[in-house]
This record gives C-alpha cells, structure tokens and sequence, in this order.
C-alpha cells in the first residue's frame, strides 16, 4: 500500500510502500477513503508531542470501509463505512476506564501517534474504538467530525449552560461546534489571529454574533470560553473576556506555556480546565448530534502525496475549515 511516512520528527512525510497491514485479533482492516488533517498531527511531525512511534502513519480522522475482519472481530461486516478517532485503544481495567473516564487511561493507545493511522490506504483499527460514519455525509465532510468534532464536542460539554460561548482559534473544531452552539440558541464569540478578516467573515457566515481579533474584547462578558488554539497567551486574555463564575476551556492537546496573570482576572469563581482526548460515548453523542444540529463541515482537499503540502497550510492557517487528505477518488 502507498502511505505518507513520518520517519524522523520536525522532517517532511515520505510517500512510502508498506506492505498491507493484516487485521489481529478483534480488529478490522479498513480501506481509507478520506482522512482529516488535525493540529496534533502538527504538534508529532514538529516534535511537540515527544514519543511518538516511528517509522509512522499520521492521520487519526479516518473514514473508509470494512475490507477485513480479524479474528472475533464481528461489529462489523465487510463494506461496512467505518470512522476511526484519536482514541484507539485503552485497557479497560485502570481506575479511570472502570469510572467511565477511558479518556485518562494511562495505557492507552492513539490513532496515528502510537498505531499508524490514515494517511495511506490502509489501516487496521481495534472495532470496540471504531463508529460507524452517519448516512449524509460524504466520505471527505465526515472526516473532521471524528476528532475536531469529537473532542471540540467534549470541551462544549464543559461549558455547561454557557449562553455567551467564546471559541479561541476558528478553525476546524470551532466552525464545527458554533454550529451545533448557534442550533441549541447560544451566541457565539469567534475569536481569529488578529488580521485575518477572511476567518471572520466565515465565522458569521456560519453564526457569530460577533467576529473578531484574539487580541480584542468582545462586546459583552462570555460565560465561558473553549481556546482551541494552542496558544498558551490566550488563556489570560479569554480570563479576562469571561464574566464572574465563568469558564475557560483549553481543548488542544499541546499548548505553549501560560504566561503569568494578576489573580483578579481569575477571582469570581473563573475557571480553567483542560480537556483531555475523548471517549466512544462522546463520539456516539457527538455524531447523533451533528445530524440533528445539521452540521456541514467546511473542508479543503488534498491527494494523499501532498500531505505535506496540508500540513504547511495548516501551520499557516491558509484555509478555513478543516483539510482532508483524499485517499480514494470519489470520497
């Protein structure tokens, strides 16, 4: 099979031929059509996130179709459409797996970070990890659902009741789950690099009530806010945009450090949390959701041997929405 390999951190993919990779036991094997292209695939490839498993496939937004089963593998049945996340696998036996906390297992296994993931054509996936992909959405508009939607979806949850909800970073997560904010009658705060009048613009096509710079102040107190950039300066200033009792979401799983703040902008029962990965309980919610909320993914495509080329992009927030690499024409 042909597959985009990262064989050394902070150096580009290289288009590669892998054998075919043979389901095990309770796992299929999946024929990628379409894969998203997510921040953390940035944070591996630049060496932000440390241990990953090398020679690797990234990729861990996969949608693609049933091609084998292994051995007891039986959730599924070949030419079955199938999604993959981030999380690919967690032990089922550790105090937070038992306590429905999967997310936190401190053995657990991700898609595309320690299992090869779905730049190429292939891959194998544990089924107990795997979703089905909802009827009405093309193989490359479901792709982002799976981890900006997955994981967006779980910081949204954090925000509790929040009807003035704030999204640091408007990229494939936020334009996601403004969508779903703006269906459940929130407002919504889009925050951009300042500047960048073009992601604005798509933030109140999609819904915002106000569209602005990350720099700025909106024009009311938020009750909470959800950074997906992973700008650790963006934690004060969001502090300082949310009202009394109010929360602030951090969703990335990298973020640069957190600059020191005065404790005012804290006090008044502020809070920050993070979010860590997702569970499969998300991700059913989340996809049951989406097709209720009418979620439409903004996407921009690419061929599997211009992954780099997504990545950079990316980097340089040249695109709005979400990327996905398109492995299979058709998708």
């Amino acid at each position: 099979m042909r597959a985009m390999v990262l064989f050394r951190q902070r150096e580009p993919l290289k288009m590669t031929d892998l054998p075919d990779p043979a389901p095990g036991k309770g796992q299929i094997l999946i024929s990628v059509h379409a894969c998203g292209v997510c921040r953390t695939d940035l944070h591996i490839l630049d060496g932000e996130l440390k241990k990953p498993k090398l020679p690797l496939v990234l990729g861990h937004q996969i949608v693609g179709t049933v091609a084998a089963l292994g051995e007891g593998a039986k959730r599924f049945r070949i030419g079955d459409r199938v999604g993959v996340a981030w999380l690919g696998w967690s032990d089922r036996t550790c105090e937070y797996c038992a306590t429905g906390r999967e997310n936190l297992c401190d053995n657990a296994k991700y898609t595309g970070y320690d299992i090869d993931g779905g730049f190429a054509e292939l891959t194998v996936a544990d089924e107990r990890f795997v979703f089905p992909v909802p009827e009405g959405y093309a193989d490359l508009h479901a792709a982002p659902l799976l981890c900006g939607g997955l994981i967006g979806y779980r910081a949204y949850r954090f925000a509790g009741d929040a009807k003035r909800l704030g999204f640091y970073g408007f990229g494939s997560a936020a334009h996601m789950l403004a969508q779903v904010a703006v269906y459940e009658g929130r407002k919504v705060f889009a925050f951009v690099r300042p500047g960048d009048t073009r992601t604005a613009d798509f933030a109140r096509k999609i819904g915002a009530a106000w569209a602005g710079g990350s720099d700025e102040m909106p024009p009311e107190k938020l009750d909470a806010a959800i950074i997906f950039a992973p700008a650790g300066v963006l934690v004060p200033a969001a502090l300082r945009a949310t009202a009394k009792g109010g929360t602030v979401i951090c969703a990335g799983i990298h973020m640069s450090d957190i600059p020191s703040f005065p404790y005012d902008i804290l006090w008044g029962e502020r809070v920050v949390r993070s979010v860590a990965n997702l569970t499969r309980r998300d991700g059913e919610e989340f996809l049951k959701l989406a097709v209720r909320a009418g979620v439409r993914t903004e996407v921009t495509t690419y061929p599997l041997e211009r992954a780099n080329y997504a990545l950079t992009d990316l980097r340089e927030g040249r695109f709005a929405g979400s990327a996905v690499i398109v492995v299979k024409e058709g998708a």
